[in-house]
């Protein structure tokens, strides 16, 4: 999973959002209040991040869906920079949060089921 961590962390890097520069509130009060809409972006992006990764090790798995290097990053920094403005967390914040639901997804074998409906707010997102 270090290796989901550290993408995530790389392409919150790349980032154009501005830094937060007061305190960030506790990940775990944020995450016990995100919305429905909320918690869709942070699985599709964490689903992203995951499936470009394993795309890019050549995973069987990961092949399958369409190619998610440009659109995908995109994508995660777009919907995760709204994600900082909607809850009021920095990026550290946020990433904690993209890197528990990756974990979260991988150890419950759950990227291949919520793909299609990722897939399909890539699209909606005009990315």
């Amino acid at each position: 999973m270090n290796s989901f961590a550290l993408l995530a962390a790389l392409m919150m890097a790349q980032s154009t959002a501005p830094q937060a520069t007061d305190p960030s509130p506790s990940t775990e009060s944020v995450a016990a209040e995100l919305t429905s809409e909320n918690l869709a972006v942070l699985r599709c992006s964490a689903a992203f991040a995951m499936v470009s990764h394993g795309q890019t090790n050549g995973n069987a798995d990961a092949l399958k869906w369409p190619e998610l290097g440009t659109r995908g990053r995109e994508f995660f920094v777009r919907a995760l920079a709204g994600l900082m403005d909607d809850i009021g967390l920095n990026r550290d914040g946020v990433s904690q949060l993209v890197s528990a639901e990756a974990q979260r997804l991988w150890d419950a074998g759950e990227i291949n089921d919520v793909m299609p409906a990722c897939l399909l707010m890539l699209e909606t997102s005009g990315v």
